[in-house]
């Protein structure tokens, strides 16, 4: 196991930040799974920390080593790539000693580790064929296994499943959080995938143009959001923003409605004439005495539910609402909703980010 200390790390490319400088700690035993588009810094930062990046400023420590400096070979570390990264003339069984070949352990301690991973992730029939006859998951678990069977201090994974079809990859997201929890190891996760991210971290660290936005855990990165850009980002559909007037604990929505913010909120909300109202498509609950009033733009059977779009304000607003897999929706028909207060967020227009609840004591 190993504790990653990422201390005012930063990469850039000449003049241009790939990662801004962050402060990451990733505890022993921790899944952290690094969430953002194309582009974010989030494989960069993966990157840094297996040594296949040179810093630009700052330190990386493992358990309190300073390993900035130290080559790839030196930090007891195991990658695993989209692209397998396999030795094609290798048989499956090469594949995953060669590790321990290259470290120079007896034979007796390869047969035992190849035999023990191979067995975990259920691969004993492909030992003696080569990749290329092997389909993506297989091909991925042979990764695995070669990544585990050195007993790093730490994983990382660098979006595994990114080349898998959509069946593998469900299977694979389990297979890889249960060999973490067997291993008892450290392991750090690059994804753009959101839905992903939410099914397997520990912790989830948002990225988006080269800076950290938000550490926290899937619940608390997926009810609270920092900013609108998370609001957006973590959710299928993202979260609900529509801006509105306020004034004397009442906002103003596009189309006209009258939408009464919760008590709770009205201190936090003082003096503030423009919100952002977030809400996630559970949060909307449909009733005929609604505060809200919208017309059903389409409407998509999700096999357990039905995902209604409405237009608040013609087409120029479309939000997104769950509803029970029984409900009956006209195009164009006039329908009403209310909100739970206790789901709803607000954020600031100009700087985007969340509007703290502000608590009462005493």
């Amino acid at each position: 196991m190993a504790q990653i200390d990422l201390i005012k790390v930063e990469k850039k490319f000449g003049d241009l930040h790939a990662v801004k400088p962050m402060d990451l700690t990733i505890h022993n035993g921790e899944f952290v799974v690094l969430l953002g588009p194309s582009g974010c810094g989030k494989t960069t930062t993966l990157r840094m920390i297996a040594g296949l990046e040179t810093v630009t400023g700052g330190s990386i420590q493992i358990n309190g080593q300073d390993i900035t400096n130290k080559p790839a070979r030196e930090r007891d570390i195991a990658m695993v790539f989209q692209f397998f990264a396999l030795y094609p003339h290798m048989t499956v069984r090469e594949n995953i000693a060669f590790p321990l070949q290259a470290q120079g352990e007896t034979r007796s301690v390869i047969d035992q580790r190849v035999s023990e991973v191979v067995r975990m992730l259920q691969i004993e029939p492909y030992l003696k064929l080569r990749p290329g006859s092997l389909s993506g998951g297989d091909q991925q678990r042979v990764a695995l296994a070669r990544a585990l069977v050195r007993r790093p201090a730490a994983f990382l994974m660098d979006e595994p499943l990114g080349a898998l079809d959509a069946d593998f990859r469900e299977s694979m997201r389990a297979e890889i959080k249960r060999l973490h929890l067997v291993n008892n190891a450290t392991s750090v996760y690059v994804t753009h995938d959101q839905i992903e991210a939410m099914a397997m971290g520990d912790r989830i660290v948002v990225m988006s143009n080269a800076t950290v936005q938000q550490v926290g855990t899937p619940i608390d990165v997926y009810n609270n959001p920092s900013n609108m850009f998370v609001a957006r980002f973590i959710g299928s559909p993202g979260m609900n923003l529509v801006t509105g007037e306020h004034h004397a604990g009442t906002l103003t929505l596009p189309g006209g409605s009258q939408y009464a913010v919760p008590l709770k909120w009205r201190t936090a909300l003082e003096g503030r004439s423009k919100v952002v109202l977030g809400f996630r498509p559970e949060a909307l609950l449909l009733d005929e005495n609604g505060q809200v009033s919208a017309k059903v733009y389409g409407d998509d059977l999700h096999g357990s539910f039905t995902m209604l779009h409405l237009a608040l304000n013609g087409e120029s607003e479309v939000i997104h609402g769950r509803a029970e897999r029984g409900v009956a929706s006209k195009i164009g028909a006039q329908v009403s909703f209310t909100l739970d207060p206790e789901m709803v967020r607000f954020f600031d227009p100009e700087s985007e980010t969340a509007i703290a609840l502000e608590v009462r004591h005493g």
